[in-house]
């Protein structure tokens, strides 16, 4: 069934009747980490990350928003890349020397390695520097389940693009987007349990209980850390979460 974005300011302005989370209504064992354990999973138990995991849900976006941003020119790399980015012709004119050697781990910016080189500024690509943090609520009406997660296009300090404008530079950077970072969850269906498995988990006691609740539960880390996995993994086919961020940063 297809996620519509949503506009609502909150996603339980109503009673909702709960429904079966796919793949939930029947009893089974999940194997814990070192599979000499067994987790029991009750009838009609939500998982949360294979209920956020599946298309067969109507799931809506809600509240998608950036909350950090850096798009520039103006900040320093090694020199190394500087040089890198030259064209061949003008490597040529201004072969590598020990002066330029090294300076190759030095930051600075595109100024300072032109001057080092000797050659004019408009000879050295600057690349955009890219860093969008983003957050944004998925949430289940028939679940009344909400589940807020956080995105960015990288890991790393900026992401350093080479296009000509800024817009090239963003569509290029969210091609690899990525979730990341805390996850809270907020469930105020007290018909269905909801768990979470850490798969991982070295103990005996990998099941994670999440009661219901009107304010927002913080994921544990071993936990948000596999319901990103999965959330990486299955991402192509949940296209609403990349439709909801694309229309955030136009």
């Amino acid at each position: 069934m297809p996620t519509q974005l949503s506009d609502y300011t909150d996603p339980y302005t109503e009673t909702n009747t709960a429904m079966p989370a796919s793949n939930s209504n029947n009893e089974r064992q999940e194997p814990a980490a070192d599979n000499s354990q067994a987790v029991t999973i009750g009838p009609n138990t939500i998982i949360l990350a294979q209920a956020l995991t599946d298309a067969a849900i109507s799931w809506r976006i809600h509240n998608c928003k950036i909350s950090k941003k850096t798009m520039t020119q103006e900040l320093p790399m090694l020199f190394l890349y500087h040089y890198d980015s030259l064209d061949d012709a003008v490597k040529q004119a201004h072969p590598l020397t020990p002066v330029l050697l090294a300076q190759f781990n030095t930051p600075m910016t595109a100024d300072a390695a032109a001057n080092i080189i000797g050659i004019t500024s408009d000879l050295l690509a600057s690349p955009w520097h890219v860093k969008i943090i983003g957050s944004l609520v998925v949430f289940s009406e028939a679940l009344q389940l909400a589940v807020r997660l956080h995105w960015t296009n990288t890991g790393k300090s900026t992401q350093q693009i080479y296009t000509k404008s800024a817009e090239e530079a963003v569509i290029a950077a969210f091609k690899d987007w990525q979730f990341f970072g805390r996850i809270d969850v907020l469930y105020k269906n007290d018909k269905q349990a909801l768990v979470s498995i850490d798969e991982d988990s070295a103990s005996n006691e990998p099941l994670l209980t999440i009661h219901a609740s009107t304010d927002y539960q913080f994921l544990p880390a071993p936990h948000t850390l596999g319901v990103i996995a999965k959330l990486e993994a299955d991402k192509s086919e949940l296209p609403w979460f990349e439709t909801a961020i694309l229309e955030r940063l136009e």
